[in-house]
C-alpha cells in the first residue's frame, strides 16, 4: 500500500482528490462534516450543474481574475476533456450551451454528484460522514494527523478541500482557512466574487424577475471613466437589484471597489447593437406607426412590457403626451436613457450568497506543480479553499476538479 491519505471535504475537489489517491494505491479516508456528499454541486447551475467550459484549455487562464496563472499546471495535467472522459466512463453524456458552458445531458446536478461519489467509492475510499475536522496535527514541519469531531486519524498526507465561505448551508463555512492558519498559513480575507448586486434605486422591484439578453453592462468607480469594465450578455433584475451572468462576472471588481469605499455605478446599454443615431431613427420609425398613441403606450416594440413604465417615468416625458408631439430633445434624451440606464450600487449580497469565494489560502505558500504546502510537508490544498477564483461559465468547477486531481496524484507520488 502507498500509505494513508486523509481528504477533508467531500465536494468536487475532495472527491476527485480522494478517488485519484485511492486509484494510485493509497488508503484514503474522506472526512465530510455533512450527512451527504457534494451538496454544493447538487445545487450548482440552478440544479443543472455547469460542469466545465468547452473552450481550449490553453484559453482557460484569462477566465480566472483571481491568480489564474497559479492554475496552469493543474489545468494542463487534468483538462476539461480529461474530466469529460472520466464522466463519460460513468455514463454521463454532456452538451455544450451558450458561452461554451458544458452541462450533463440529463440537466441533473445530482447525477454529477453521485457519479463523482461513485468514482471515489469504486476505488475504495472510506467515507466518514458527519465528521468535522477540528485540528491538523504537525511536528517539525510535517503533517501527522487530523483531529475530528468523531476521533483522531494518523496520516502523513492530508488534503484540505473544504471549499470557501459561500453557501454555508452546503458546509462551506471557512473551516479550511482556520485549519491552515493554525499551522502558519496566510489567509487572504475572503470576499464575494460571483455575487448579485444591491442597488439604491427601488424601481428594480417593479421589474423583478425580468431577464434581458444581449445587453452591455458597464461598471464605473466614481467618476473615473478609465475604470470602466464591461460585459455583454444576459442579466436579470431582482427585488434587491441585479444579477445574471454579466452582473456576476462584474461583481468581483465591484466588491473590490466597495472595499475601497468607492461609489460604484452600473450603466446598462439596452440596445448595444445600435448607435445613438441608429436608435434615434428606429424610435422615429416606431413613433410614425403609433403617432396618435400616448407615449406610455408607444414603446411596445422596443422594450419588454414590464420595463416600459420604468423607462417612461425615468424619461421625464409626460406619459399622456401623444407621440407626434414629442420633441426632438425629448426623443434624444430617451435615446440616452436606453443607451445608458444607470443604477447606483449600494452593495453586494453577503458572502454567504456568493456563488464563489475570492480570497483563501495564499497561493505563494502552495506549490502550483503539486498543490503541496510550502510550509508543512504532506499538507495539500484543492478547490475553492485556495485564493483562486474564476468567472461564471464552468471555470470554477474545472479549477476544483483539476486541483483536486493534482493534489490526489501528488499526495501519493510525493512520498
Amino acid at each position: 500500500m502507498a500509505g494513508r491519505v486523509i481528504v477533508i471535504g467531500g465536494g468536487a475537489a475532495g472527491l476527485l482528490a480522494a478517488g485519484t489517491a485511492a486509484e494510485r494505491g493509497a488508503e484514503v479516508v474522506l472526512l465530510e462534516k455533512n450527512d451527504i456528499l457534494a451538496k454544493k454541486i447538487r445545487i450548482s447551475g440552478k440544479g443543472r450543474c455547469n460542469i466545465t467550459n468547452a473552450v481550449s484549455i490553453k484559453d482557460f487562464i484569462p477566465h480566472y481574475p483571481g491568480n489564474g496563472k497559479f492554475l496552469y499546471s493543474a489545468l494542463t495535467r487534468f483538462t476539461n476533456q480529461d474530466l469529460l472522459t472520466l464522466l463519460a466512463r460513468y455514463g454521463i453524456n454532456t452538451k455544450v450551451e451558450r458561452g461554451q458552458r458544458v452541462f450533463p445531458e440529463s440537466d441533473d446536478a445530482h447525477q454529477v454528484a453521485e457519479t463523482l461519489a461513485g468514482f471515489a467509492k469504486d476505488r475504495g475510499v472510506v467515507f466518514r460522514m458527519n465528521s468535522k475536522a477540528v485540528k491538523l496535527c504537525a511536528s517539525d514541519g510535517q503533517i501527522e494527523g487530523v483531529e475530528t469531531s468523531t476521533g483522531y486519524y494518523d496520516a502523513n498526507r492530508v488534503i484540505i478541500a473544504t471549499g470557501g465561505a459561500s453557501y454555508p448551508g452546503t458546509g462551506s463555512t471557512g473551516d479550511g482557512y482556520r485549519l491552515a492558519a493554525a499551522l502558519g498559513h496566510s489567509v487572504v480575507s475572503p470576499f464575494p466574487a460571483l455575487v448579485p448586486l444591491r442597488t439604491k434605486e427601488t424601481w428594480v422591484q417593479q421589474v423583478s424577475g425580468l431577464s434581458l439578453k444581449n445587453v452591455l453592462a458597464t461598471i464605473n468607480k466614481g467618476n473615473d471613466a478609465k475604470s470602466a469594465r464591461s460585459e455583454f450578455g444576459e442579466m436579470q433584475f431582482a427585488h434587491f437589484g441585479v444579477t445574471g451572468p454579466t452582473i456576476l462576472t462584474l461583481s468581483r471588481q465591484v466588491s473590490l471597489w466597495l472595499q475601497e469605499g468607492c461609489a460604484v455605478t452600473l450603466c446598462i446599454d439596452l440596445k448595444p447593437a445600435l448607435s445613438d443615431t441608429q436608435l434615434d431613427l428606429r424610435i422615429q420609425r416606431d413613433f410614425e406607426q403609433v403617432q396618435r398613441k400616448q407615449f406610455k403606450n408607444s414603446l411596445g416594440r422596443l422594450l419588454p412590457k414590464s420595463l416600459i413604465p420604468v423607462i417612461v417615468d425615468l424619461s421625464r416625458i409626460d406619459p399622456e403626451k401623444p407621440v407626434h408631439q414629442i420633441t426632438r430633445s425629448e426623443r434624444q434624451n430617451l435615446v440616452k436613457l436606453l443607451k445608458g440606464l444607470k443604477l447606483s450600487i449600494a452593495g453586494t449580497l453577503p458572502l454567504s450568497a456568493a456563488i464563489v469565494t475570492a480570497g483563501g489560502i495564499c497561493v505563494k505558500e502552495i506549490n502550483p506543480r503539486t498543490m503541496e504546502s510550502r510550509l508543512i510537508r504532506g499538507l495539500y490544498f484543492a478547490g475553492e479553499v485556495i485564493d483562486v477564483d474564476g468567472v461564471t461559465g464552468g471555470f470554477n468547477l474545472q479549477a476544483a476538479f483539476s486541483t483536486g486531481r493534482l493534489a490526489g496524484i501528488s499526495a501519493v507520488e510525493g512520498n
